[in-house]
């Protein structure tokens, strides 16, 4: 039974993505994290359905989040660089950072620097237009023990982590952010940044379940960037030793970093390569 499994998983996927899903189903049932039979998650998978969302977990550095469709699924990419960021720069609870997550979805960014960081270091803040990605952020922060903002002296010895639903291209958001209490000390956002060609392209894994609102970044991908770039520029919006750290599609990369440079707040700037050599992070530090 197992053999045949397998070979129908192969089949559909080749030989080297089975066998390391293969491996994932089967830890998942032997730990008894998954609720379902592996004939059942063989025949979800071959149907194109992420595994991800059949076992409802995704390991985020020491991290296991719970994932839940429409909302998009962490990538090892961006656990990559949001490492990196926690090792670059290291907050203290003498002088504790806040952070505003852009499109927060999942509530990965935060909750792993949450986790990485000192404690009473950083306060985190993530806004999404999705009410699916508010809900699973805060059911993910609960799993991770991390709390929600508060006055009481015991929380401000904790990293904490709240959600606002929110739209960030809307024009209000600058004066919906400002009951965030602003400014930041580090904005992060691994926003939608697909354009329209190679969003028409996508496997039927992600564009037939993952959320199009988290995907398509306008015609030409940038629209989100240009967004983040009108707010970086408000005064009243980051500290002045503030950085920016922005996940980025194949290709834009020098867009982005131009686009953060040219709000005059923004005077040095960096690209971070992913694990298979891809400019994948624009890092801007005024």
């Amino acid at each position: 039974m197992q053999h045949r499994l397998f070979a129908k998983l192969a089949a559909q996927l080749g030989r080297q993505q089975a066998s390391l899903e293969w491996k994932w189903m089967n830890d998942a049932i032997a730990s008894d994290t998954s609720k379902n039979s592996l004939q059942d998650i063989v025949r979800r998978r071959c149907l194109g359905e992420p595994l991800q969302y059949i076992l409802g977990t995704q390991p985020f550095g020491p991290l296991n989040l719970l994932v839940r469709p429409p909302v998009l699924i962490p990538r090892p990419e961006t656990e990559h660089w949001v490492i990196k960021l926690s090792e670059a720069i290291r907050p203290t609870a003498q002088s504790p950072f806040s952070l505003l997550d852009i499109g927060t979805g999942s509530g990965c960014i935060p909750l792993l620097l949450c986790h990485l960081w000192p404690q009473g270091s950083v306060h985190t803040h993530g806004v999404d237009i999705s009410p699916h990605a508010i809900r699973l952020a805060n059911d993910n922060a609960l799993l991770a023990g991390i709390p929600p903002p508060s006055d009481g002296d015991y929380l401000k010895r904790r990293n904490t982590f709240g959600t606002t639903p929110a739209n960030f291209l809307a024009p209000t958001f600058p004066e919906e952010a400002m009951q965030i209490k602003p400014p930041f000390h580090i904005i992060t956002s691994n926003p939608p940044y697909i354009p329209w060609k190679e969003f028409l392209e996508l496997p039927r894994s992600v564009s037939e379940y993952e959320d199009p609102k988290a995907l398509f970044g306008g015609p030409s991908g940038l629209e989100f960037y240009e967004a983040i770039a009108r707010f970086v520029g408000r005064k009243d919006m980051m500290t002045s030793d503030g950085v920016v750290a922005l996940e980025v599609g194949r290709g834009q990369a020098k867009a982005v970093e131009e686009l953060i440079r040219t709000t005059g707040r923004v005077h040095h700037t960096e690209i971070w390569t992913d694990p298979w050599g891809i400019e994948r992070t624009v890092i801007g530090r005024m």
